[in-house]
């Protein structure tokens, strides 16, 4: 049964070519490959090396609530309405029990199931940090390599890690809502800091002025990261998603114009080979980390974590010269 990824991904070239060429099955099992990590990850990413990248990637966050996967829905709208390809990766709280995602791709965004120029898929955050799973770097590369010209990742929603959204993404639009103490909230994660499009949904409620009076507000205190870096000034939009693209006041143009712009910005001020080099530092990263869970988990690893365990709480030694331990022994070292 554990091996099944594994001799499907000796087959990887020819699901590639046929993902090329539009086929929604071959996408949805090269991704479940990339899902799997280890040997079928491995594959996939190799067959992958020297195709051209040319997505743009859209990370959207913020709280739950807000309407983020209503803003998805009608974004890809949009980009379907400017003839382009989209694919949206909706990273999920994962089931305690399963690891599987709770929320699922066909509970939303079912106006575009049928859209042969449209991949939807939800993924489990698997407990990851920053709502991102360790696979959804390699799904958005994968998504990159076999044409998409849009990928949209969704992530869980605000946490103090969630800034692990802007090494994938070209252009982080992080969505709140009136009335409801999000920008404060944003702010104390850090999330604010990130953010290269500020979105206030649900505009039509009491308390939009206020909000975006506060998140200017904070925008002129100053901010660290790429938005400073590159002189970016952060824009702070309304939107009312739920009256869709063609309604007059939804917003949704303005916050397409505002994407196209910061991305146009970062080939100014970065150039594209520089945002690849960024992407693949995250890609890299991820797999490194997911490697070290994966030895951590194996039943040696679980021996060296409980003999060191053991010395912290003996006081015998630190919790840190104890990790650097771990580490060594992990490295191979002695």
């Amino acid at each position: 049964m554990n091996d099944r990824p594994v001799s499907a991904a000796g087959r990887v070239g020819p699901m590639i070519e046929a993902a090329a060429g539009g086929s929604v099955r071959s996408t949805a099992r090269l991704i479940s490959l990339v899902e799997a990590g280890g040997a079928s990850a491995a594959a996939v990413s190799a067959a992958l090396v020297g195709r051209p990248r040319a997505a743009a990637v859209l990370g959207v966050t913020g709280p739950p609530g807000v309407g983020k996967s209503t803003l998805v829905t009608v974004l890809v709208g949009r980009y379907r309405s400017r003839g382009e390809r989209v694919a949206v990766l909706a990273v999920d709280p994962s089931s305690p029990f399963t690891g599987g995602a709770l929320l699922g791709d066909r509970v939303r965004m079912t106006e575009h199931s049928t859209d042969p120029g449209v991949f939807i898929r939800s993924m489990s955050s698997r407990g990851e940090l920053g709502g991102l799973s360790a696979a959804t770097a390699g799904a958005a590369d994968l998504l990159s390599a076999i044409g998409f010209d849009a990928v949209i990742v969704e992530t869980v929603g605000v946490g103090q890690n969630e800034v692990a959204v802007l090494r994938l993404a070209d252009t982080v639009l992080l969505v709140l809502a009136p009335g409801l103490g999000d920008g404060v909230q944003a702010a104390k994660a850090g999330v604010l800091e990130i953010a290269d499009v500020l979105v206030v949904n649900k505009a039509d409620r009491d308390g939009v002025a206020g909000t975006v009076r506060d998140l200017k507000a904070m925008i002129a205190l100053g901010r660290s990261g790429r938005a400073e870096a590159t002189d970016w000034r952060v824009p702070v939009l309304t939107t009312v998603a739920t009256e869709g693209p063609d309604a007059g006041r939804s917003g949704l143009d303005e916050v397409l114009g505002a994407v196209d712009e910061h991305r146009a910005h970062l080939d100014r001020h970065e150039g594209p080979d520089r945002r690849e080099a960024r992407r693949a530092e995250a890609a890299v990263e991820a797999v490194v980390l997911q490697r070290l869970q994966e030895s951590l988990r194996s039943p040696a690893g679980r021996d060296l974590l409980a003999g060191a365990a053991a010395d912290v709480a003996a006081g015998s030694v630190d919790a840190h010269t104890a990790a650097a331990g771990v580490l060594r022994a992990l490295a191979g070292g002695s």
